[in-house]
């Protein structure tokens, strides 16, 4: 079975039809920058050249960097322009790709799922989080395989800023900080949500998840166990995808 997945980021907007029954993308992904301003109907333009390039024509599933409730309204836009903020994403989004079924959820939300059903979190129980480096830093809480949505955990304060203004990978790149300098601020942020939720398993994310081999082994003294995300930057996709797929049923 192939649903449709688009995963809205800061800095790029991908989407690619997916493969439920492997768990994976079943052709190669279309990716279009996300415009600046981040605004709802410039967005909506990049998501409809993401699904036309395909021409696709079932459900769709679409990722938000923000928290999303009742699987539509956005309630907080971090990295993208502030009037997204109670825009009915569904709507607007199903409008614009030519009225075909849409269900919008929270980016790491989506590459969480993806990665308890596919990837490295897959027969884990206990309390597990992904946390997706990015723009932002995005996160998604299970526990015993239960999703806890909307946690946005990169919002926790930690050393007076958001944790995401100085440990995402945006942070690393404006700061042109050291895979060393860049791994002492991660494992300061992973402290922190350690000694708050006290996980059995942390699932790294997003983009750099490709680069675990340079800073997963300068973090010490974190309990639990850290591991790179399998999926990698195409979980959002599936994860967007296996929604879309549980409200087409």
């Amino acid at each position: 079975m192939q649903i449709f997945g688009v995963d809205i980021g800061g800095s790029g907007i991908k989407g690619a039809p997916v493969d439920l029954d492997r768990g994976d993308l079943a052709e190669e992904r279309c990716k279009v920058l996300t415009p600046h301003p981040a605004t709802p109907d410039a967005v909506a333009d990049g998501v409809k050249e993401v699904v036309g390039h395909f021409g696709w024509s079932g459900p769709v599933g679409i990722t938000f960097p923000g928290v999303v409730t009742g699987g539509s309204t956005i309630r907080t836009a971090a990295n993208v322009d502030k009037s997204w903020i109670d825009t009915d994403a569904g709507a607007l989004l199903g409008e614009r790709i030519g009225g075909l079924p849409v269900t919008v959820l929270n980016d790491a939300d989506a590459a969480g799922v993806a990665e308890m059903q596919f990837g490295a979190g897959k027969g884990r129980s206990g309390t597990v989080i992904l946390l997706t480096f990015g723009t932002g830093i995005g996160s998604a809480l299970f526990v015993d395989g239960e999703l806890v949505p909307n946690t946005e955990l990169g919002h926790l304060e930690l050393n007076g800023h958001d944790a995401e203004k100085k440990a995402s990978t945006k942070a690393k790149e404006d700061h042109d900080l050291t895979w060393e300098h860049w791994a002492r601020r991660v494992t300061k942020y992973l402290a922190h949500v350690e000694m708050l939720f006290s996980p059995e398993l942390f699932i790294v994310g997003g983009g750099v998840s490709r680069k675990a081999d340079k800073f997963l082994p300068l973090i010490e003294g974190i309990t639990a166990e850290i591991v790179p995300a399998q999926l990698q930057n195409n979980a959002g996709i599936v994860g967007a995808a296996m929604r879309a797929a549980t409200v087409a049923r």
